[in-house]
């Protein structure tokens, strides 16, 4: 069992480890933004449901021999593919379709060692299986999330602080040469391995094929919990706090259950196990409702995380209990890929075409009890449908309605008390108007989940005012305020949120203002008026900033203001020295370059100034501590970097600003190399 232990680790580990290797390799190339890793995802999940269809078709279909040579065959010419290193070729030129050439480019780069490592978990438990008459292989399958789950802990914690992006694709590729060597000497063993196996009728006669009702059942409990992990992590990072590495938290939990469920039957226990599914539900329910006690974030994470743990036990415990005869192994895994990839559609495409706003959360947790309990009486129908078993059955029901009902009256929050809800691509968007309407304070403020994107006084008065953290005393503030009022001056603006530095436009100014997300744009232009009603002349960039900027002429901008990293989501390819680098070939030599860090959980200022250092220019800290209470501006941090000989020149200006110090040993950020871990806030 060791030999096929080894390589169901190398390959599960492999796995989870090429999948951040290879999208921070083409993360600038494609602008940074979260469409290039949804794409990436969509590869990633097509090619596992392909190899687990692949070792379905060669167990289910070929001889022993035939098995053996093709999986050897396709191992050596995946060879061909190293190092996992993509040709510039693939770099964007800007008439391509990105989500197109990005799955080309996985698909050319490590489309068959990926697809071969996907293939390697059912294929080496069923051969398992076969060589060792009456064995058990399915702990191999927790063996094989065991090794998931330490190559997604291990790579933000050991493998991206000390290694740049190349460095882990050829150490990446060596691991995957050691286990194509691992793997054909297995199949090369199993080759002649076909005396244990039974045959077909022996094995029906023993336990019949599973049904099409059986195979829709793992389909469907292989599928709510990818709703959950999807949707609850969203909600989390987005609705609760925009906190890095928060994503883990869910995934962690998703292995583990499968880790727990299918290494021993010892664990799930229905009688423990249902009750607190049935609680949990419950639970999820009323801290979700407006009357819920106020709890803190932190033990709104813990609760909404532990009840997402049990619904993730229950399901994959269901799973575990519903496991086939080995002969049928390979289909119960490729009904498992096919599950998993139909949630992750579920989330990524379609929910955001067919909702408005978040919908998919309430709905995750309702799909999960309706199909458990939909598992749970195909299993004890004979006791459900009569005598006490009929009580249960409609206490359980009754519940369904009740979870069903609550979390209709749920979703309205959603909607109440915003003048507009959309969603897209990008996420949910919503505008909220807050104060009195007769009261000059009323303000018009967009928002992204737990950020606010930008606000405006509704009064018209009030409505060119620079409000949150853009306001007059701000960095940016300064460094647009400084130069010559009587020339016209050219300022540049990553990030639109409601377009509030138009509003320091001048006649004869020039404003280009770069933004990803279309639907900040038309609520810029149609909820709020900073842009409408600018004096410069405005000029709106749809696109990943980076890239429209390497397309671009040089604008020769007077101030460059870089406003995108204020939630959990940040573009790391506009802080590194490329990044920096680009910006200054738009800048004029005396210009400015404001760069806001106000964030809550990161700490970006030794990004910034070992950026500057790297450009030659001097970085100058602006941090406005007012608190919380003043009405019109918030607490803001922004980094002016310009030239020593412009500071000088602008010193009566600048003169609220601090010099900077990069921590010691602080490692400059570049395309290849970028340390979320060592800017995380531990205050």
């Amino acid at each position: 069992m060791a030999l096929y232990a080894l390589t169901i680790f190398l390959s599960s580990f492999l796995l989870f480890q090429v999948q951040p290797i290879i999208a921070k390799i083409i993360l600038p190339w494609f602008g940074g933004s979260a469409a290039v890793w949804n794409t990436c995802m969509l590869f990633f999940q097509a090619a596992l449901l392909g190899g687990y269809t692949y070792a379905h078709v060669l167990y289910d279909k070929l001889p022993s021999k035939r098995q053996s040579q093709t999986h050897i065959g396709l191992l050596v010419a995946s060879l061909l593919a190293l190092p996992i290193i993509p040709g510039v070729a693939w770099k964007p030129q800007g008439a391509e379709n990105p989500a197109l050439l990005i799955l080309g480019l996985l698909a050319a780069t490590i489309g068959l060692p990926y697809f071969l490592l996907s293939t390697t978990g059912p294929l080496m438990q069923a051969w398992y299986a076969r060589a060792n008459s009456g064995a058990v292989p399915y702990r191999l399958f927790a063996l094989s999330n065991f090794a998931s789950l330490l190559a997604l802990i291990s790579y933000p914690l050991f493998v991206e602080p000390a290694l740049d992006s190349t460095r882990q694709a050829y150490i990446w590729s060596g691991g995957y040469a050691l286990f194509v060597l691992v793997c054909a000497g297995v199949a090369w063993r199993v080759k002649d391995d076909v005396a244990p196996v039974a045959s077909a009728e022996e094995v029906e006669a023993q336990e019949p094929a599973p049904t099409i009702n059986r195979r829709l059942l793992w389909v469907g409990l292989a599928a709510c919990p990818s709703v959950l992990l999807l949707s609850v992590t969203t909600h989390l990072t987005q609705d609760i706090a925009s906190i890095p590495f928060l994503w883990i938290v869910p995934l962690v939990l998703y292995l583990l259950s499968f880790i727990l469920t299918f290494e021993t039957e010892k664990i799930y226990w229905r009688w423990l196990w249902l009750p607190l599914f049935a609680v949990s539900l419950a639970f999820v329910v009323w801290i979700e409702m407006d009357s819920a006690p106020a709890i803190t974030m932190v033990q709104r994470i813990a609760a909404t995380a532990g009840a997402m743990f049990v619904c993730f036990m229950v399901c994959h415990g269901e799973l575990a209990s519903l496991k086939p005869h080995p002969r049928y192994l390979t289909s119960f895994y490729v009904a498992l890929s096919v599950g998993g990839a139909l949630g992750g559609l579920f989330v990524g495409l379609v929910a955001p075409m067919l909702f408005n706003a978040y919908y998919e959360y309430p709905f995750g947790w309702w799909l999960t009890f309706a199909l458990v309990l939909g598992a749970l009486t195909a299993r004890y129908g004979d006791f459900l449908l009569k005598g006490k078993g009929l009580a249960v059955l409609t206490v359980l029901l009754a519940l369904l309605g009740v979870y069903g009902g609550a979390w209709t009256n749920d979703t309205k929050k959603y909607l109440s008390g915003y003048r507009v809800v959309q969603r897209n691509f990008y996420g949910t968007l919503r505008i909220e108007d807050e104060g009195d309407f007769n009261e000059k304070t009323r303000v018009r403020q967009l928002l992204h989940g737990v950020i606010n994107h930008g606000q405006q006084y509704l009064n018209p008065e009030r409505r060119r005012e620079a409000t949150t953290y853009y306001c007059r005393e701000s960095g940016v503030g300064t460094a647009i305020t400084a130069r010559n009022e009587f020339m016209p001056q050219r300022v540049g603006v990553i990030g639109l949120g409601t377009g509030t530095l138009a509003t320091y436009g001048r006649v004869g100014d020039e404003y280009h203002i770069f933004e990803i997300n279309p639907m900040v744009l038309e609520f810029a232009r149609g909820e709020f008026s900073f842009i409408n009603e600018s004096r410069a002349a405005v000029k709106v960039h749809l696109g990943d900033a980076r890239l429209s900027l390497e397309r671009m002429e040089p604008l020769k901008l007077d101030v460059l203001a870089v406003d995108a990293f204020s939630g959990d989501s940040v573009p790391v390819h506009l802080l590194t020295k490329e990044a920096m680098e680009l910006y200054w070939r738009h800048l004029n030599p005396d210009g400015m370059l404001a760069v806001h860090i106000s964030n809550r959980y990161l700490d970006l200022e030794g990004v910034v100034k070992t950026g500057a250092d790297a450009t030659g220019k001097v970085a100058l800290e602006f941090s406005d501590e007012r608190d919380d209470s003043d009405e019109v501006c918030y607490g803001s941090t922004w980094i002016v970097v310009t030239s020593e000989a412009t500071r000088k020149a602008q010193e009566s200006h600048l003169k609220a600003g601090t010099d900077m110090k990069a921590p010691d040993g602080f490692r400059i950020w570049t395309d290849s190399f970028s340390n979320l871990i060592s800017v995380l806030r531990t205050k």
